[in-house]
């Protein structure tokens, strides 16, 4: 019997029919999990992110598949569709000081209505938001859209479809967008002294490819790596409201 399933289930005043429709399996699979059956990861993260609760809360056998393998390392997801939505959120909600993001275009999250006012809110805070997407005319946009196999026109209007979307945080005070042209092997999110890598893979969108969490504990450790490749592009990137 798994009675933190049943409890977050009580506590979120959701029936195991609810569960069923959101995530589409049969209530009957739902009722195999409130007996203690383990459900796929693909499950499990959506069931956690459905209640607003870490995985772990309803599973502390999956923690050994998130431990600590050092001091920087706080977990590992083998794909960035699979960090929950509240990490996410939690994530930026969490910095004080600095908030940096460094992609092609970020559309995920620019589509999503409320971490885009997450980061509205921040920069009216006094957070210092950051965010550095492709140039939609550069060549290394082109080519990554076409390593996606989506193609070159179809990446560079993502770019420009999140920097319509990423004006709301524009707008709001304390942020800045600039445009790179360099060639990225990684997407960093980074929110203080944690850092959300997306790896990139030739020929796998990013949204496949794994998320590595990091928190700065020194300097010269992985972490510092990317903050210092993060600083690198920023100064040699052009102001969104100069291309505007």
């Amino acid at each position: 019997m798994n009675d933190n399933l049943r409890h977050a289930l009580t506590n979120a005043r959701l029936q195991p029919a609810d569960v069923a429709a959101h995530l589409a399996v049969d209530p009957k699979t739902v009722h195999r999990w409130l007996k203690g059956r383990m459900p796929y990861p693909r499950h499990r993260w959506a069931i956690a992110d459905l209640l607003h609760v870490d995985e772990a809360d309803l599973w502390p056998e999956t923690t050994q598949h998130h431990r600590v393998i050092s001091d920087e390392v706080q977990a590992v997801y083998p794909h960035r569709w699979a960090v929950p939505q509240h990490t996410w959120r939690h994530h930026f909600e969490s910095a004080t000081r600095e908030i940096g993001v460094l992609t092609y275009s970020g559309l995920f999250l620019a589509e999503d209505t409320g971490l885009i006012r997450l980061l509205a809110a921040q920069a009216r805070a006094g957070v210092n938001v950051r965010i550095l997407l492709g140039d939609p005319d550069a060549p290394a946009v082109a080519t990554r859209g076409i390593d996606e196999a989506i193609g070159a026109p179809i990446m560079a209007a993502r770019v420009r479809n999140a920097l319509t979307l990423y004006r709301t945080v524009l707008e709001s005070g304390n942020a800045k967008i600039r445009l790179h042209g360099t060639v990225l092997y990684n997407s960093i999110y980074r929110a203080d002294d944690n850092l959300l890598i997306n790896t990139h893979a030739y020929g796998t969108p990013a949204a496949q490819a794994p998320v590595i969490h990091l928190r700065a504990t020194e300097q010269e450790a992985a972490a510092e790596t990317y903050l210092t490749s993060f600083e690198r592009v920023w100064a040699t990137a052009t102001s969104y409201r100069d291309a505007a």
